[in-house]
């Protein structure tokens, strides 16, 4: 029988490396979800460190909702503040209550383990019928126990904080480095640039655990991670004071007319008519507008690196100025886009949401927001229902600081 240890259980609390009275608890707890369920539906495809993956998150969301700790809290508010909802991808029955125990919780976050670690079934559909039972016969289990679980007191390192109180200062740093580094909610959307971290420092020079610490510390202060792809500061006063900060106005387009405008915008929004994005079906159409619109030097195959592509997109902001993505114009079903093709698109379109580095996000964040991907949808379905209502949600998932970084 497979087993999850103490230590293994351990480095995933808040007060690693010290052992708690309920720890025993929920380390036992874990390994029933491991272990009684493992024939159930998607379970027997997955490898052994998937599932404990996942028999590990649901035994700390347990210890979260029954100490309300406030993480899970945390994302149920976001959610709801973001896109009117409590949990993605799912109908809430009347049943449902926030903050507590709920089939829909546990079906959403086996899909977030099973996605975020098991390469072969990143892009799972969350409907997916074996993903479901699963995770229901995980739900079964939790729901058992559920009644008598002790509270885990130590599970709640946030409980008294004041986000603004100096004197809460290194209690809060300790609280962002637990959310960062080892909370269940977290750090599954950090999986794939943890590994694309350690493949690079992995490939050259000293000290590579040295290299990698620092390279962490300096995610954590700079990088959007979990379902989210929220700042750390963002997770903690969300945590805290049980909402989302307030955002800076970063609307460009308040600015007075040519104030602080960059020249590629001005000369770009002037040639299409006040249009900030711009389609091209070849190398040499694209090329052409850079001289003739832009006033980029004739003669000169400019940007030549991209040639090949079938089609380019071309945007404007007003601060940042232009940015191009190829092969992408097909997906997008937007007036004045002659190359928008139905059939490619409801292969190729999901993809924009969820390969990194696929389309710059302030590109698509633009089509998101003009719902120019009507035909996206999970890889291997019809549905692209689910995905229209969970665009931005999933592109936040998935790409996180290649959607969310500025």
């Amino acid at each position: 029988m497979e087993k999850i240890d103490l230590r293994e259980f351990l480095l995933r609390q808040p007060s690693f490396p010290e052992q708690t009275e309920t720890d025993s608890y929920y380390l036992a707890l874990a390994n029933r979800l491991l272990n009684e369920t493992r024939s159930i539906g998607l379970a027997g495809e997955l490898s052994d460190a998937v599932r404990k993956r996942v028999a590990l998150t649901l035994a700390d969301y347990m210890q979260d909702i029954v100490s309300d700790a406030g993480l899970w809290r945390s994302f149920v508010d976001a959610d709801r503040e973001l896109y009117g909802w409590s949990v993605p991808f799912h109908e809430l029955p009347e049943s449902y209550i926030d903050y507590e125990l709920n089939r829909e919780d546990v079906r959403f976050l086996v899909w977030y383990v099973v996605a975020m670690y098991c390469e072969e079934l990143r892009f799972i559909y969350p409907h997916d019928h074996r993903l479901l039972a699963y995770a229901d016969g995980c739900f079964a289990i939790l729901e058992s126990e559920y009644d008598e679980s002790p509270l885990p007191e130590d599970f709640n390192i946030s409980l008294g904080l004041e986000f603004n109180d100096p004197d809460d200062h290194k209690a809060i740093y300790r609280l962002g480095t637990w959310l960062f580094m080892h909370s269940y909610l977290l750090t599954p959307a950090f999986s794939e640039s943890l590994r694309d971290i350690v493949t690079e420092v992995s490939s050259g020079g000293e000290d590579p655990v040295a290299q990698i610490n620092e390279r962490l510390e300096k995610a954590m202060m700079e990088d959007p991670t979990g379902p989210l792809a929220l700042f750390m500061p963002e997770w903690v006063y969300l945590m805290l004071e049980r909402k989302l900060p307030p955002v800076g106005n970063k609307d460009e387009s308040g600015q007075k007319e040519n104030e602080g405008l960059h020249p590629y915008y001005k000369a770009f929004v002037k040639s299409t008519g006040g249009e900030v994005i711009k389609f091209f079906g070849s190398y040499e159409a694209m090329n052409r507008f850079f001289i003739e619109a832009l006033g980029w030097e004739e003669g000169v195959e400019h940007l030549a690196q991209s040639k090949g592509a079938h089609d380019y997109t071309l945007m404007v902001t007003p601060r940042k100025g232009m940015m191009m993505a190829p092969d992408i114009a097909r997906c997008i079903c937007a007036e004045g886009n002659p190359l928008y093709d139905r059939d490619y698109a409801s292969t190729h379109a999901f993809g924009l949401l969820s390969e990194r580095g696929r389309c710059p996000g302030d590109m698509l964040c633009h089509i998101i927001n003009n719902g120019w991907l009507p035909d996206a949808r999970f890889p291997g379905t019809d549905d692209t229902t689910l995905v229209s209502a969970n665009q931005d949600f999933i592109a936040r998932c998935y790409l996180q600081l290649y959607y969310r970084g500025d």
